[in-house]
């Protein structure tokens, strides 16, 4: 099989790229991506240059999408602006990208008679006081970035039951791992504490997410490509739930650093208290979670400690203006 991955030089994309030739030996990746700041080449180095190819374009581009596909027998789309933090400010860019961007990349698979798999995130379930979301409760987004993610997420399905589109959705939890860009929590908090910088930790610190290991995510998106039905949802949810403030607590004991290096910020607008998902539509496939959070955030400190040349560029870079504008202070 010719797969392609669009975003597959992002974060859980490239995780789920090199998943797909470990665990597929005679399959072949096409990557479509417009190689922002949070998609690198860099996250494809190593890679069988006979099995995988780089396509730079945008999926909200008709004709890029349309030469990508050729070939292939099945998309999966990582692709999308992901941040909320960026999302509060350019939430234009996330509409063009998550919304338009997906119906394009459908309309392609549909053309072709091709499957097209949807990763989504638990926030489009909004915040729970207590209990898990199921893929059939209510949607509730409360971000520009998880309102975008909604909506690419209604049109999947529309174009499953008006069309008879092979299509489906996979909704995941908060991945962490290797490769993750700096402006999401635990890298950020990873590196600011290798270097000595104070940890911006929003309010009490007290919001509460379902932590996913980015290769068990990248093995459900698989069983899912495989064995899902068309039209249908799937959770992916990570094996424990934890406040961000445990999280940054750890993280700092790993660096071998103290609590002193918090430093609570306001918070940020509408910030949603906790996610939580149920995955029994996904169990029932074959999935388990391999990594408990313990095992996973010690692999990924390590990771980040040994692999100083992946991410030293984007720190010395535009993220370091994105950053002082966030937190109101410089990295050192």
């Amino acid at each position: 099989m010719t797969l392609l991955v669009a975003g597959g030089a992002g974060f859980i994309g490239s995780a789920y790229v090199r998943h797909r030739l470990a665990a597929h030996p005679g399959d072949r990746v096409r990557v479509l991506d417009k190689l922002t700041y949070a998609g690198r080449r860099e996250n494809l180095e190593g890679l069988d240059p006979e099995r995988v190819e780089l396509v730079v374009g945008d999926i909200a581009d008709p004709g890029a999408v349309a030469e990508a596909i050729e070939g292939c027998e099945a998309v999966v789309n990582f692709a999308a602006e992901s941040h909320v933090d960026r999302s509060i400010h350019s939430p234009g860019e996330f509409i063009r990208t998550d919304v338009f961007g997906t119906y394009v990349l459908l309309d392609a698979a549909r053309a072709a008679g091709v499957r097209h798999l949807q990763v989504s995130t638990d926030e489009v379930y909004g915040s729970l006081e207590s209990g898990s979301a199921s893929e059939d409760s209510p949607l509730r987004p409360s971000s520009p970035y998880s309102a975008s993610k909604a909506g690419g997420d209604l049109i999947v399905g529309a174009f499953a039951h008006t069309y008879g589109a092979d299509a489906l959705v996979v909704r995941a939890s908060n991945n962490y791992g290797p490769r993750q860009h700096p402006e999401k929590l635990i890298p950020l908090c990873i590196l600011n504490a290798l270097a000595g910088d104070p940890l911006p930790v929003y309010g009490d610190g007290m919001q509460v997410r379902n932590w996913l290991y980015v290769e068990d995510c990248a093995a459900a998106i698989d069983v899912v490509l495989e064995r899902g039905e068309a039209g249908q949802v799937y959770n992916v949810g990570g094996p424990d739930e934890l406040p961000n403030i445990e999280v940054v607590r750890r993280i700092l004991e790993l660096c071998g650093r103290d609590a002193s290096l918090i430093e609570h910020v306001a918070d940020r607008p509408g910030h949603d208290r906790r996610y939580s998902l149920r995955s029994e539509r996904l169990l029932e496939l074959g999935w388990r979670p391999e990594v408990r959070f313990g095992e996973g955030i010690e692999r990924t400190v390590a990771w980040y400690r040994e692999n100083e040349d992946w991410w030293r560029p984007i720190r010395s870079g535009e993220y370091r203006e994105y950053y002082e504008r966030q937190y109101g202070r410089a990295l050192s």
